[in-house]
């Protein structure tokens, strides 16, 4: 009897507040979405990192019009360099195969792009990445038929700044509509109480605890989250099926960037589902304590 009656209760709270808990349950998944792809980024990062920082090379470009003794001379240095690793020699044919691998679902790129438009280079991988300087040392630019030598690593830390950037935005803007859900959760439950006040009154004179009255109006609030919750998981799977899967499957055919991988929306979706009941039954909560006499 007290089950159903605490369930009729909340589905009562439900419909006489419409507005408002559409208003809550939208708002609620709008940062929940938020901070789920703020939470896949931070894996994609990670992943990018693996990928990439074992992977590091020092490329030597060549310039046009280089000598084979020039490029014997390079090879040779390299030999001889207890810096190196290793290192491969890459032609402009081999350059361009590359990047027509590389960019293979973008056509209208690679008939731009003559065939030797790419230059030749050695792609040197250090012992320690970090000694990169000392590369550039013994091939100074624009000398001995040396274009240009350039770090990968440089260009990596600039790459991941850029997305870290992007995952603290995309996470602070879901604190603020997470504050914005929170306090519409206090409007709604105040709402709610007051409007049936005389209800909790006469259950409160006939002997219900306060917990017992206080117990429908939370509930509200957590199914409100949990529905929020819903909408953010399936937001996540709509952007991978339509957006990531679809625009971005060429450069993650190629390598360039990582697959969002099912697993990982499996994995942070109790974590989502758990913030929109916790918070908003939290929330509810706080409100009841606070503000309202129950």
């Amino acid at each position: 009897m007290r089950v159903n009656f605490v369930l009729s209760e909340v589905a009562a709270g439900l419909r006489r507040n419409l507005t408002m808990t559409v208003a809550m349950i939208l708002t609620t998944g709008i940062s929940l979405g938020l901070m789920g792809t703020g939470l896949l980024i931070a894996n994609m990062i990670g992943d990018m990192r693996e990928i990439y920082y074992d992977k590091i090379q020092v490329s030597i470009y060549l310039a046009d019009g280089i000598t084979d003794p020039q490029r014997d001379s390079i090879a040779a240095q390299l030999d001889s360099s207890p810096e190196v690793k290793d290192y491969v020699y890459e032609s402009k044919a081999d350059a361009y195969q590359r990047f027509t691998q590389q960019f293979q679902e973008q056509p209208a790129l690679i008939a731009n792009t003559p065939e030797d438009a790419l230059p030749e280079s050695f792609r040197v991988e250090l012992v320690n990445p970090q000694r990169y300087p000392v590369i550039a040392e013994q091939f100074p630019n624009g000398q001995n038929g040396v274009d240009e030598v350039r770090d990968e690593g440089d260009f990596l830390d600039r790459l991941f700044s850029l997305l870290n950037g992007a995952r603290n935005g995309t996470i602070a803007v879901a604190l603020v509509q997470a504050l914005a859900a929170l306090l519409l959760i206090s409007n709604t439950i105040q709402l709610a109480a007051f409007n049936r006040r005389n209800e909790t009154n006469i259950m409160r004179l006939v002997g219900a605890s306060r917990w017992y009255t206080q117990l429908p109006f939370i509930l509200e609030a957590a199914l409100a989250g949990l529905i929020g919750a819903l909408l953010a998981i399936g937001g996540l799977v709509l952007t991978k099926v339509l957006f990531v899967d679809k625009t971005l499957a060429g450069p993650i055919k190629a390598g360039i960037i990582p697959p969002v991988d099912w697993s990982a929306i499996i994995a942070i979706s109790p974590v989502i589902a758990a913030a929109g009941v916790g918070l908003a039954a939290v929330a509810a909560y706080v409100t009841l304590r606070l503000y309202v006499r129950l």
